[in-house]
């Protein structure tokens, strides 16, 4: 009895803090709720749902509302233009044959590289520079960015901007892909203060563990079926699957009316 009589005081503060918090939300026209959930919705994790094939997937938000903070995921969707992007975090093998099967195709990609790629494998990088495609900026350390402060974000960025220099002599494009697709308002908003363009995608499929790749035909499946007017497409080049298929794929895709564009035509 006298255990619960000292909790009792508690339990009053508890409960007036909680009407004192409904009453703030009734005044400013949101419930409760939404008030209770603000902190939880700081953050999000990239997602699309795909219901017609051949059309655009419902993301997150729409390409207007990203676009307030020159945030993208997708292009004209009237036009049946395919922006090729690769993550790599490290090197598994397939490299050499992605970027041979680009060259013989006539096609740009952009390669979304963490520190660990740069450190590790500078002549690749060097030759993705050389033979005409983008190097987009991952990170250094491929981490959950969307809650990090000013000062620790921006390190993470200008960190791998210092070492592509270093590698290749020039500049780095400022293009970023949040790692894992974890990102919040203010991420973006860090991100276009320090004029990047937040790259997305709105196609992309289970590709990345290396001891459960797809098949061929569960490829196909997802890339063709999938494939829609503007599509910025997610790659992994760690994958065999992807590195087996590339050429076919390019080619399945420009049959079906597809050709390719870079990011800057975003």
């Amino acid at each position: 009895m006298e255990q619960s009589m000292q909790k009792t005081p508690l339990r009053v503060f508890t409960a007036m803090i909680s009407l004192m918090m409904l009453g703030f939300a009734i005044a400013k026209g949101v419930s409760y709720y939404e008030t209770m959930s603000a902190g939880a919705k700081a953050a999000e994790n990239w997602g699309l749902g795909f219901s017609e094939e051949g059309k655009a997937p419902t993301a997150n938000s729409t390409p207007e509302e990203m676009e307030r903070f020159h945030a993208y995921y997708i292009g004209n969707q009237n036009k049946k233009t395919i922006y090729l992007t690769f993550d790599c975090g490290y090197e598994n093998g397939y490299m050499e044959s992605i970027l041979n099967t680009l060259k013989e195709c006539n096609v740009s990609a952009t390669f979304f590289l963490v520190g660990n790629y740069l450190e590790t494998e500078p002549e690749l990088v060097k030759r993705m520079v050389n033979e005409g495609h983008m190097i987009g900026n991952h990170t250094y350390h491929h981490r959950d960015m969307s809650c990090m402060g000013k000062e620790e974000f921006a390190k993470e960025l200008t960190d791998f901007e210092t070492k592509l220099k270093e590698i290749t002599g020039k500049e780095s494009e400022k293009f970023y892909r949040p790692p894992q697709g974890k990102y919040s308002e203010n991420s973006l908003k860090m991100a276009d203060e320090m004029g990047y363009k937040t790259i997305f995608w709105s196609l992309a499929y289970v590709d990345w563990y290396d001891d459960n790749q797809p098949t061929k035909e569960q490829a196909f499946e997802k890339l063709l079926g999938r494939i829609h007017p503007g599509a910025v497409v997610l790659l992994h080049s760690t994958s065999k699957t992807n590195g087996e298929i590339l050429g076919e794929l390019i080619g399945k895709w420009r049959e079906m009316g597809y050709s390719f564009g870079t990011l800057k035509e975003l």
